[in-house]
């Protein structure tokens, strides 16, 4: 029976960026089935504690930019850790995400995530940009009609709803990556995602 993984993140993280890749490698080699759940951190942050990026102190910050540097190179993941549109809105790509992972299916939505990530980490690109998501819905194969979709009230609330979930499910961060209720947080707790697959498996 396939295991199920309920990824929480946003399509803006720098540490989603870092980890989705092998995320998706673990899920596939395990066989196991991953739930898209998009969320809004800074919602998630109001009720967890969390601060956004430019209200943390600024030691916190120089920090967060010393790590991102340090895993992109252990990772071997080009990433400009001050990209040009940071922060950025990540309120349409998540949305449309949604609306992708609805009609398309998990496999589709799990590329266009990555897909996103690049653009703001790599490729320095502006997400909140309908004329950027349209070029990236073309570059992956998917109809630019999913942008239309993604501001459809449904795929909203839906937003809405998965937010409350990682709230009701103890999240304070993205990545998060949930199975049978344990939670894993962040891209370097995916040693630890893999070996929860395993033992499974075992």
């Amino acid at each position: 029976m396939s295991r199920v993984i309920d990824y929480f993140f946003a399509p803006h993280s720098p540490w989603t960026y870092l980890g989705h890749e092998r995320f998706a490698a673990i899920a596939r080699e395990a066989g196991a089935t991953v739930r898209l759940i998009p969320v809004d951190l800074l919602k998630v942050f109001e009720v967890s504690g969390g601060l956004p990026l430019s209200q943390r102190p600024a030691q916190r910050q120089a920090y967060r930019l010393l790590e991102l540097r340090r895993f992109s190179t252990h990772l071997g993941k080009p990433m400009h850790v001050e990209p040009q549109h940071f922060p950025v809105a990540p309120h349409k790509a998540a949305r449309l995400i949604i609306a992708v992972d609805q009609i398309d299916g998990a496999d589709a939505a799990m590329r266009l995530t990555g897909a996103l990530l690049n653009a703001v980490w790599e490729q320095q690109r502006d997400i909140a940009d309908d004329v950027t998501l349209t070029a990236i819905l073309t570059e992956q194969g998917l109809p630019a009609e999913r942008l239309t979709r993604s501001t459809d009230a449904d795929i909203g609330a839906q937003y809405d709803a998965n937010t409350q979930r990682g709230i009701d499910a103890s999240l304070f961060g993205a990545p998060s990556y949930v199975i049978d209720g344990e939670l894993f947080w962040g891209q370097d707790r995916l040693d630890f995602v893999q070996r929860a697959l395993a033992t499974e498996r075992a």
